[in-house]
């Protein structure tokens, strides 16, 4: 099967022109959960062929009601390598390359951010997702970033804004509190995230640790697939839609 037969149904909307710019678009996604295993998925199928996933988790069971990687089968597993298999079996021509790290401050040098033409956060760790925002507003690519994706049901409330204009997002007001003591980043960005704050309703019933070590969040949210995806689907959508117009 030829990469043009692939890609055909997206060439007749877009053009042979953009099929080649997105060909040649290098993407980094930070981030393969419940958010950034979507925007992947979405991105090799709108023919991306050079994408970078980082992540240094395992799939854990409870990830399974949201996360792409995570299955009965897979559990155990690092995210990024079930992630690469799947992606190779959508378009093996593909350049996948799988970073099992953590991004942090004293790690940021080893991902080579200026390398990229789009720079995608998913992450959740505050401390880390505001030196990677930071970071990434220092280099020439484009910047996309998830807001919060939890105590979230109805995906018709998810928007796209920049930075800081999002409004009823408990994540993005941390971030902008966090940066105003710190670093600002150099250039605007645009973002993923919903207004909608639900509560929790069940009693939370995982263990200390997720399943084979990876680190729990002190307060764990409830979540699901048809609000994670659409963020990963919206932010993957912004990617083309950006290439599109250059």
């Amino acid at each position: 099967m030829s990469h043009n037969e692939l890609f055909a149904r997206t060439e007749l909307l877009v053009g042979s022109a953009a099929m080649e710019r997105i060909a040649a678009s290098r993407v980094i996604l930070f981030g393969v959960g419940g958010v950034g295993s979507w925007c992947a998925e979405a991105l090799i199928r709108s023919g991306i062929m050079h994408l970078t996933l980082v992540d240094s988790d395992r799939v854990a069971t409870a990830n399974i009601n949201r996360q792409l990687p995570a299955t009965t089968l897979t559990v155990g597993e690092l995210k990024v390598e079930v992630m690469k298999r799947r992606l190779l079996e959508i378009n093996p021509e593909a350049h996948i390359v799988t970073m099992p790290m953590i991004y942090s401050a004293e790690t940021s040098d080893s991902f080579h951010l200026e390398q990229y033409d789009y720079i995608i956060d998913a992450i959740d760790s505050l401390s880390h997702k505001v030196h990677l925002l930071v970071s990434a507003s220092l280099t020439d690519a484009t910047l996309f970033s998830s807001m919060g994706a939890a105590l979230k049901m109805d995906p018709q409330q998810i928007r796209v804004t920049e930075f800081w204009k999002v409004r009823g997002c408990k994540l993005a007001s941390a971030l902008r509190q966090r940066m105003r003591k710190d670093e600002k980043p150099e250039k605007p960005f645009l973002c993923v995230y919903s207004e909608e704050l639900l509560s929790n309703k069940g009693e939370e019933v995982l263990p200390d640790t997720d399943e084979h070590g990876s680190f729990r969040k002190a307060r764990t949210n409830g979540t699901m697939v048809q609000v994670t995806a659409v963020f990963g689907f919206t932010l993957a959508g912004l990617v083309i839609q950006n290439i599109m117009r250059h």
